[in-house]
């Protein structure tokens, strides 16, 4: 009996450690998505991330819907592909305005494509359209589509730019996430959108003043399954068109968490960070909170 007993403990000590050997290759499996090392303080608001990313121009008279812009992406390829964001200038502006957002959010995981409109007058719909077109031309036809994971796509812009980011996840809900910036669109109420959202507006913005467009916007997405709001304390209606550390903080969060799947970022996102210092109001549905 001795005997048996003995040889029973060496086979449940010898299943514990096949359990312990297998468990990280387990975790990995169930979220094949999370790119990087486990992310800090640090990480999330330093000005490049662990990816070192490279970039490419596309030409407007190689493209139909959009304008061309600009690639950035990770030159790794030992970690598999990438979710990718496309991103629009706001009305009368080009990608330049907001180019430093392209390295920046790269260097993190991400392909990033910056956008051109068709033109620098184009209306918040067409916005949308054209951030669509740009998506279906990164993940179909251009030079790094074999990096990018066409499941895992998203969008953001700036002013009608922004606007154009909500008119985009209305018309594509299969998207993983959309994040307005100080965005304006004379469509108040976003009920169509299912895809997590955040919206970042400028407390002192004059051109799309947060009570008429960013916080009513927030208010109706009713149907998104996760939604924030970030106002930065006494910031115009420009705010991102200089490097932004807070506005970077909670993008890269926000598209980790929902591009990525990535819960390591939970915790800059739930508990709600508190409306001091950078931030004069955020409001949340707490991710997993």
């Amino acid at each position: 009996m001795l005997r048996k007993q003995s040889l029973g403990l060496l086979g449940a000590g010898a299943a514990l450690v096949a359990g312990l050997c297998t468990a990280p290759s387990a975790q990995a499996a169930e979220n094949p998505y999370e790119r990087g090392p486990a992310p800090t303080e640090s990480s999330v608001t330093a000005v490049r991330g662990p990816f070192a990313t490279s970039q490419t121009s596309v030409s407007s008279l190689g493209v139909t819907g959009f304008g061309g812009g600009e690639i950035y992406y990770p030159t790794s390829t030992g970690e598999g592909t990438f979710g990718a964001i496309a991103i629009s200038p706001g009305f009368t502006a080009y990608w330049s305005s907001l180019s430093w957002l392209g390295p920046r959010l790269a260097s993190q995981g991400f392909v990033v494509f910056g956008i051109e409109t068709n033109t620098t007058l184009d209306q918040p719909d067409s916005r949308g359209d054209q951030l669509l077109a740009a998506l279906d031309y990164l993940t179909q036809r251009s030079s790094v589509r074999s990096r990018v994971d066409a499941t895992r796509l998203a969008v953001a812009g700036h002013s009608m730019g922004g606007g154009g980011s909500l008119e985009a996840a209305k018309d594509r809900t299969s998207l993983k996430a959309a994040i307005p910036i100080a965005p304006w669109n004379l469509d108040k109420t976003w009920p169509e959108v299912r895809t997590p959202t955040m919206i970042i507006g400028g407390e002192s913005d004059s051109v799309a003043p947060v009570s008429s467009h960013a916080i009513p916007f927030y208010t109706s997405l009713t149907s998104a399954p996760e939604k924030a709001y970030l106002e930065l304390d006494n910031a115009s209606h420009f705010f991102p068109q200089v490097s932004n550390t807070t506005m970077a903080k909670y993008m890269i969060s926000w598209m980790k968490r929902f591009i990525d799947n990535d819960t390591r970022y939970d915790q800059f996102l739930c508990p709600a960070p508190p409306s001091i210092g950078d931030i004069s109001d955020y409001r949340d549905t707490c991710p997993n909170g």
